[in-house]
């Protein structure tokens, strides 16, 4: 498997869980 394939993937998810965090709680950001 590629090293960049799985970097990229990882951060992609790691976007993700960003985003869904300060969607779902607004005030704290």
């Amino acid at each position: 498997m590629s090293f960049d394939l799985i970097l990229g993937g990882i951060v992609a998810v790691l976007v993700l869980i960003y985003l869904l965090a300060v969607l779902a709680q607004p005030e704290r950001y």
